[in-house]
């Protein structure tokens, strides 16, 4: 029953996209030949049908999950009895074919939202062409569960009796509810920007209102899926056994290619509303961000790379990577045959001001892109030409992610001191030196503390530079908010100190990084009953180990009390299921000051690999314990929460001020309304942040 109602589910849905899309295209050919629109033509009455399709398609598969209907492939696979209720649910997207159906139900959402907001401009060619786009995008993803990754697909031959289980990794940490979906919805969130930027391609309207329109479009996915990558590390450092949180594995940077490219596309497009120039390079971004999220599918579904966080029994890669192929194709296509008519004629007036800024900002964004794209897909060439394993290594993106990562520091503490116009510098230093003075003495500090090495000095000096500017420029927003009567919460209100949250966000990330990767100490210690062992300033005394059994697991640990505290129980575990394999299960001890990371690596007498290696003659009785101590880790996930608190902010409408006229002989669409600049500030946006 739950297949039939999921397949249900999936051809109404599968239908509405393709009848809606052949509806919009009638309309748009009316609308070609001068005609008004056939409210019988009228396409967006079929995205509230796709929606519904795959509402229905999802309910069934969960409730498929949930009562353990073994009867379907998919389920038979990735869930078992003795599963817990919470990795039961989120079984939904830790397989290839559930996490398909995820992606088209959260594309049919972003679809039915677009389709509501822009009710009362139906007519309007723009808006007809991105309905059509979102209808291709939505039957593209769901024709993949019709076809070749049909999510309700029957077992062959008998149902078993109890099955496969989800994997290891997906069942061991709660995270593993927020993370993927909060990827998928940044992923199919930049859809709509694209969209409408093939819309404005379509029709020649270039213009500087629909970029603002979208704009926002592009925050609300920009936000999800840099909260998500953020957990994403986080989970990583979890539950991995490894103790680091970023390892510039193939699918990590397939989220972080569209991130780079959204990120360049929110800076420069306050270029565009402000002055009207960059045309070309904002529509050339959001092609580029909507392709990469493609390219990302691709990489992550398509079988063609081995990863933790890869899908990797697919057949999907050709069909993904033709419509990547497609989506570029179109995409630049358009921008080529529009040429002139996209131009920005006028030129940047001040590149010692904030247009230059910005421009040196997209330059560091886009340049990254194309190193971590570079790195990425370049052992997937080389296979395929030469037939030979090549790996471009962990070095090679952090000689570039180093100083770029500096640079973006920079230039977020500049920003809220520069202007749109030429600046005296003076005025800049008057606006600059509060936060100068702020990063010296943390330098000063920092060396008193006993910190050394020229990179972690000159981060903590920039992070603390650019941190300070921000807290700046949100207490003097605050400061003439109250001033005119408006409160404290008006006066971070807004695009403009959001993201100056958002700074203070990439800031603390910035400094987590720096001091965990700078500064991190790595041991493994033999550690025998009641005996004491030290490490890097820490105590550990060894109390003996346990078994603990529960329906869904058996675990392995070993009680470890660090620094005279609390009990810590790092583990080997094993989860039910045929799936399952025995995985380690990490300790943390987390403070704001520091973790100290604890794995459960062999108990002597029993071997291991590991312990082999390391204590050939470990005792009977005794353990390895692997212990990496990282000060400041738990300022990156603090820092993921306010980015995330930040893009709220910055989503909520502010004060509205008059456009400034845009560059000379540029021609302008009415100017959406945004916040004002500060009587004593320049517009407070934000510049830049740190790659990850």
């Amino acid at each position: 029953m739950n297949a039939a109602i999921g397949s249900i589910g999936v051809w109404l849905a599968f239908a509405g996209a393709i009848v809606g899309g052949l509806a919009t295209a009638g309309s748009l050919l009316r609308v070609r030949r001068g005609h008004a629109p056939d409210p019988r033509l009228d396409g967006r009455m079929l995205a509230p049908i796709v929606l519904a399709g795959m509402l229905i398609a999802l309910v069934a598969m969960e409730h498929a999950l949930l009562t353990h209907d073994f009867t379907i492939a998919f389920v038979a696979d990735n869930n078992s009895r003795a599963t817990p209720l919470l990795y039961s649910i989120t079984g939904l997207w830790s397989a290839l074919a559930g996490s398909i159906l995820l992606w088209g139900f959260l594309l049919s959402v972003f679809a039915c939202a677009v389709v509501w907001r822009f009710r009362h401009e139906a007519g309007d060619p723009v808006v007809i062409w991105a309905t059509l786009v979102m209808f291709v995008v939505a039957a593209f993803f769901i024709g993949l569960m019709v076809g070749p990754s049909n999510p309700f697909e029957h077992v062959i031959g008998a149902a078993p009796a109890q099955g496969a289980g989800p994997n290891a990794l997906l069942q061991d940490n709660p995270l593993v509810a927020i993370h993927p979906p909060l990827l998928y919805l940044g992923f199919t969130g930049f859809t709509v920007p694209f969209a409408f930027a093939i819309g404005m391609l379509a029709t020649g309207r270039v213009g500087e209102r629909w970029q603002i329109e979208t704009r926002r479009w592009t925050l609300v996915a920009w936000t999800f899926l840099s909260v998500g990558i953020v957990l994403g590390a986080w989970w990583s450092y979890q539950v991995l056994g490894w103790g680091g949180f970023w390892g510039w594995d193939p699918v990590e940077n397939a989220a972080l290619l569209p991130w780079l490219c959204g990120t360049a596309y929110l800076h420069s497009v306050l270029v565009q509303e402000r002055r009207g120039l960059l045309r070309v390079w904002n529509l050339s971004l959001s092609v580029a961000t909507f392709s990469l999220t493609i390219l990302g599918t691709f990489l992550t579904r398509s079988g063609v790379i081995e990863s933790v966080h890869a899908f990797s029994d697919s057949t999907l890669g050709p069909v993904l990577i033709g419509f990547f192929l497609f989506v570029v194709v179109a995409g630049f296509g358009l921008i080529a045959w529009r040429g002139d008519r996209i131009r920005s004629p006028g030129g940047i007036d001040a590149p010692l001001g904030r247009e230059g800024a910005f421009l040196v900002n997209n330059l560091l964004f886009v340049g990254f892109a194309f190193v971590v794209l570079l790195g990425t897909l370049f052992p997937l060439l080389y296979q395929a030409l030469k037939n030979q394993s090549v790996t471009v290594g962990v070095p090679y993106f952090n000689a570039v992610a180093v100083p770029v990562g500096l640079a973006l520091l920079v230039l977020m503490a500049l920003a809220p001191a520069l202007s749109w116009r030429a600046l005296d510098a003076g005025v800049l230093w008057l606006r600059l030196a509060p936060a100068a003075w702020a990063a010296t003495l943390v330098v000063v500090a920092c060396v008193i503390g006993g910190v050394r090495g020229f990179v972690p000095l000159v981060a903590f000096g920039l992070g603390s530079f650019a941190g300070a500017s921000a807290v700046r420029s949100i207490v003097l927003a605050v400061v003439a908010s109250r001033r005119h009567g408006r409160g404290v919460l008006r006066g971070v209100l807004g695009r403009a100190n959001g993201g100056m949250v958002v700074h203070l966000g990439v800031v603390v990330i910035a400094v987590g990084i720096t001091a965990a990767t700078s500064f991190a100490q790595r041991t493994e210690l033999a550690l025998r009953l009641h005996v004491p062992a030290h490490f890097d300033g820490h105590s550990f005394l060894y109390e003996g180990t346990r078994t603990v059994r529960s329906p869904s697991r058996t675990a392995t640990e070993a009680l470890v009390r660090v620094d005279g505290g609390g009990v810590f129980h790092p583990a080997v575990t094993q989860f039910a299921g045929s799936n399952s394999e025995a995985v380690g299960t990490p300790a943390i001890d987390s403070a704001f000051t520091g973790d100290v990371y604890l794995t459960f690596d062999a108990i002597g007498g029993s071997g291991g690999a590991t312990a082999a290696q390391a204590f050939p003659n470990l005792p009977s009785g005794a353990v390895a314990v692997g212990v990496v101590v990282e000060p400041l880790i738990a300022w990156m996930w603090a820092g993921g929460l306010l980015i995330g608190l930040g893009g709220l902010l910055a989503l909520a409408p502010g004060r509205r001020r008059r456009p400034t006229e845009p560059a000379s002989g540029v021609p302008s669409e009415t100017i959406a309304p945004s916040e004002p600049e500060p009587a004593t500030e320049p517009a407070l946006e934000p510049v830049g942040s740190p790659a990850p």
